[in-house]
């Protein structure tokens, strides 16, 4: 008979970030701590975060934290003021792990190896004395007259403990072994699960000519939202939603061959998720009924006017040129005979037209392309490209003192699981840490009563 079947204090369901935080705050607390994972190593989704570099935190105050919350702001207070960035950007420098911060206060490891981020935690839970089970699924919570008792494995047997933790993540990222047991488990215990969906996911849009340019990134761009069609103003739900949203944010944007990526695009999608999927109930994909319209502004430090001086002065200094060969100083080569097509579409410029031959209006109508090039979004890449999940388990049935459920005695929730969820730029990862450190402690605690 295993440690974990007889002798346990506190049972973590899940060996990711949360997982793994939770369970080493709970041993430093005195706690007997066993781990289950049905992977067969730590930390899978930490390994790809950050394309394999961890972006593991923010380097910024717990208010800013909280700031860039979109979803569970006043649920986190507590669990981001009692572990903040500070507190996890110390416990890694701590235990051999430097760090370095970058642009928009991201940090990662010195190494730009996520691998050393997991190696610190699975070192810290050996140290501790914390039990990790490799390959081990959980098939259902063992709960009676309302306390949580342990937990049946898939291999029927049963595991005994006074405080059980889920941290099994969401459902983004299937490969890393994201299936989602920890909203069965939450609604076994009688938990509500809120609508899940993909977040921080790229757009997939329905101009044909985002195909083309491909892996071209635009640096410094504004992508704001457009107002809605006279028409649909006026009318139903779709109307009134558009009305309420709001998006202009400046930053880098990717183009793919499905639509639109990068960074400005997920904060985007996390920003405009519920718009996304206004009335259409997504499903797995996450593509919903509502079409948004955005714009990409690829000049945002000049207005109207400055632009077509600037334009004006280009075009001039070689008249004769033709004007498919004048924007070199203007665009990426990929991006100009792109540019070129939609100017004679929209602005009735030829491509071999002279520079020096355009007229002020057509001037001013492509400097009004340019600052409002079309995208029109369909729809969200699905989980499998979802950097988080956006809902989970309902906030109102758990304490966020110590991540208790209010529903079920000795039950605590950390992770991606609960229905909260914040921007890019490492703070979901200090979601991850200040949810899983108070779940650990309060675990522990409440094992010792």
């Amino acid at each position: 008979m295993t440690s974990a079947e007889s002798g346990t204090d506190v049972l973590v369901i899940g060996c990711g970030a949360a997982g793994m935080f939770a369970a080493i705050h709970a041993a430093a607390a005195g706690a007997r701590v066993t781990v289950l994972e049905q992977n067969d190593k730590a930390g899978k989704k930490i390994y790809i975060t950050g394309k394999g570099r961890c972006n593991l935190t923010n380097d910024c105050g717990a208010e800013e934290i909280l700031e860039h919350t979109i979803r569970g702001k006043k649920f986190l207070y507590s669990a981001v003021y009692g572990c903040d960035s500070g507190s996890v950007q110390r416990f890694f420098s701590e235990r051999g792990c430097p760090l370095k911060t970058e642009r928009g206060g991201r940090v990662f490891p010195v190494s730009d190896k996520s691998s050393d981020i997991i190696r610190v935690l699975t070192k810290e839970m050996e140290r501790l004395g914390v039990c990790v089970r490799y390959g081990t699924r959980v098939r259902e919570l063992l709960t009676e007259d309302g306390r949580v008792r342990g937990v049946l494995l898939a291999d029927g047997t049963s595991l005994t403990a006074e405080a059980v933790i889920i941290a099994t993540g969401g459902l983004s990222y299937p490969a890393t072994g994201a299936t989602g047991d920890g909203y069965r488990f939450a609604k076994s215990a009688g938990h509500q699960v809120t609508e899940c969906r993909p977040s921080l996911v790229p757009f997939e849009t329905a101009e044909a000519w985002h195909k083309e340019l491909q892996g071209l990134t635009l640096k410094n761009v504004r992508l704001y939202m457009l107002p809605a069609p006279a028409e649909t103003k006026a009318g139903g739900g779709s109307g009134k939603a558009r009305k309420k949203m709001r998006f202009d944010e400046q930053g880098e944007l990717l183009f793919t061959h499905f639509g639109v990526s990068g960074p400005l695009v997920l904060t985007a999608c996390a920003l405009l998720n519920d718009a996304l999927h206004d009335g259409a109930g997504a499903g797995e994909e996450g593509h919903g009924a509502l079409p948004l319209r955005l714009a990409i502004d690829c000049k945002p430090a000049l207005g109207a006017e400055e632009l077509d001086r600037r334009l004006l002065r280009d075009f001039s200094a070689q008249p004769r040129r033709q004007f498919k060969n004048s924007l070199g100083g203007l665009f990426p080569a990929s991006l100009i005979p792109v540019m070129c097509a939609l100017a004679e579409e929209c602005a009735g410029i030829a491509p071999d037209t002279p520079a020096g031959e355009l007229t002020r209006a057509q001037r001013l109508a492509f400097g009004a392309l340019m600052k409002a090039l079309p995208v029109t979004v369909t729809g969200t890449r699905g989980f499998s490209e979802a950097v988080i999940t956006r809902g989970g388990v309902e906030l109102k049935e758990i304490r966020p003192s110590t991540m208790a459920s209010k529903l079920c005695d000795g039950l605590f929730f950390a992770g991606e699981g609960l229905d909260c969820d914040a921007l890019t730029g490492g703070f979901n990862l200090q979601i991850a840490w200040s949810t899983g450190a108070l779940a650990g402690r309060s675990a522990a605690e409440s094992a010792k009563v």
